[in-house]
């Protein structure tokens, strides 16, 4: 299958859905699946801001396979161009090729070989932190009841991975000359800087933390700016951090801690700009419970099982819908967003020939 799946790869890396700048529309790329999807029902919707989905549906299927279509920006480190596929002895190369437009170009390989029910979404705002594609599809009366969401897995079900949420925090203080002895206390740098040592001293002691192989919370202090010059106490400050918390972890408990470390009154604001659930999603009984059904899934298909991830997806949206939901791709995580991203022949091989046998299989 693998000269099929490279022919689709091709046409699919040539075309420009960089996200930002989430200038996409429902033609192009759109105009290709449409094309190569004969005998499925084809729906696209234009849910704005560069965020389009197509829901192409054969038969009457449980199943929904998902693909995000929208690539990271290209940098100028790349050797050429970066949306036209070079492919060598082992690997396709290109923009996307990893993540995740191989799986893409998988399944409309598989789809023309097999006659079994099947259904796809593809989307292009998985990149965007302002998801719309997923939350809309999931809005509708889909009737789905398992999710295999592509992303580069190395072909193995991934049954559990961590969650996500961003956050932006502002800090007061009073504008002086620094030589004032309050300066210490005034400035509102310095209230960020108090507040990310008590957040580093934090995330350090949840080492121990533990959930399907996963272990301990991921944080990150992303950016600290404010202030003018060194002789002057600054009067306000920003804040950007991030952290990933395990599945057995609560987003909402976390915020709470992450909010009171520090004397609120120096806190102008704490706000939350992306937030995506863990997976399996649910409290630490119900994310066990599904992590099970997860697996049930996986050896019903015949997949091999993975280890964690500590990467975010869009399965954990499907999970906490309800659905029975698992990551599945070609590739790996380590090539996506690299400059001269590739993915390897033998990954696309596989991910085609497997994801044909289940849809053959209507298993």
């Amino acid at each position: 299958m693998l000269p099929d799946v490279l022919k689709h790869l091709q046409a699919l890396v040539s075309y420009d859905t960089r996200n930002p700048p989430r200038e996409i529309g429902t033609d192009g790329i759109f105009d290709y699946l449409r094309s190569q999807l004969s005998g499925f029902n084809v729906e696209v919707i234009d849910h704005g801001a560069g965020a389009v989905s197509l829901l192409a549906v054969r038969g009457t299927p449980r199943r929904l396979f998902n693909v995000h279509l929208d690539t990271v920006p290209s940098s100028e480190a790349w050797s050429a161009d970066p949306h036209a596929l070079r492919v060598t002895e082992d690997r396709a190369i290109g923009l996307g090729s990893c993540d995740i437009k191989g799986a893409a170009a998988g399944l409309l390989a598989a789809a023309a070989v097999t006659t079994g029910d099947a259904a796809f979404l593809f989307s292009t705002d998985e990149e965007a932190n302002d998801a719309r594609c997923i939350a809309g599809f999931l809005g509708t009366g889909h009737g789905f009841q398992e999710a295999i969401v592509a992303e580069p897995t190395m072909c193995e079900a991934v049954l559990a991975h961590r969650g996500i949420s961003s956050v932006q925090m502002r800090f007061r203080g009073v504008a002086g000359h620094a030589s004032g002895a309050n300066a210490m206390q005034a400035s509102a740098l310095h209230q960020a800087i108090r507040w990310g040592g008590k957040a580093l001293d934090y995330v350090e002691a949840q080492s121990h933390q533990r959930f399907g192989g996963l272990t301990g919370l991921r944080f990150n202090i992303g950016r600290v700016e404010g202030g003018i010059k060194a002789n002057m106490i600054a009067s306000s400050a920003n804040l950007r951090f991030g952290f990933r918390p395990l599945p057995s972890q609560s987003i909402d408990g976390l915020h709470e801690i992450f909010g009171a470390l520090i004397d609120p009154n120096v806190i102008e604001s704490y706000e939350e700009t992306f937030n995506g659930p863990s997976l399996p999603a649910g409290d630490v009984a119900a994310a066990e419970d599904r992590r099970l059904e997860a697996r049930d899934l996986a050896d019903a298909l015949n997949l091999p099982i993975g280890n964690a991830v500590d990467f975010w997806t869009e399965a954990s949206l499907f999970s906490a819908a309800g659905l029975t939901s698992i990551v599945y791709g070609p590739g790996d995580i380590a090539q996506a967003h690299t400059a001269d991203e590739w993915v390897a022949l033998e990954q696309l091989e596989r991910y085609a020939q497997s994801v044909a046998r289940i849809m053959g299989s209507n298993a």
